[in-house]
């Protein structure tokens, strides 16, 4: 087979790796594969909400919690995870694995790994990639709880929210504490 798009790794449903494939073709088959995503909180805690532009083949014009795309072949969560960051943020910042769990998405099922970061002064202003974020903004999670059902969002990170919300509250994340 050659491989000639993004190449990600197909796995099963226990999340074992068992070919390289080209993403298109696992999407187009309903092979499970890997995505990472993060939620990006500032040092308020509110989070951060973006809608994507209206020409993308995916999800056009839906708005999203999380930010994040395919792992890479060869690419674990984590390191997926902070070059999404990079990549459609502009940022360097730590990201802390929460959980991931089997999404049977709406275009083809995968496995989402669900990150964390606290992005702030010290990781750089937010320069987002017009080509994945047509707006954005910062939401208390009180606000973006309403708007889940309000607006289009995605409709995969519907059920990552309600995921993430059931989460203990020792595992959510918890703003930097400053003197």
């Amino acid at each position: 087979m050659t491989l000639t798009g993004e190449q990600v790794e197909r796995v099963d449903e226990h999340d074992r790796v068992l070919d390289i494939v080209d993403r298109g073709e696992a999407v187009r088959r309903g092979w499970l594969h890997r995505v990472a995503t993060v939620v990006c909180r500032d040092p308020g805690g509110r989070i951060l909400v973006h809608r994507r532009p209206e020409h993308v083949t995916r999800f056009p014009g839906q708005y999203n919690w999380l930010l994040g795309g395919a792992v890479e072949a060869g690419e674990s969560y984590e390191e997926a995870a902070t070059r999404e960051l990079k990549e459609e943020l502009g940022i360097r910042a730590t990201v802390r694995f929460a959980f991931k769990y089997l999404c049977r998405g709406e275009i083809s099922p995968y496995w989402l790994g669900l990150h964390e970061a606290v992005i702030d002064e010290v990781d750089g202003d937010i320069t987002p990639d017009p080509s994945e974020i047509a707006w954005h903004d910062w939401l208390p999670e009180a606000e973006l709880r309403q708007r889940l059902w309000q607006w289009p969002f995605v409709s995969d990170s519907r059920e990552a929210y309600m995921k993430y919300t059931e989460l203990p509250e020792n595992l959510q994340p918890r703003p930097p504490s400053h003197p």
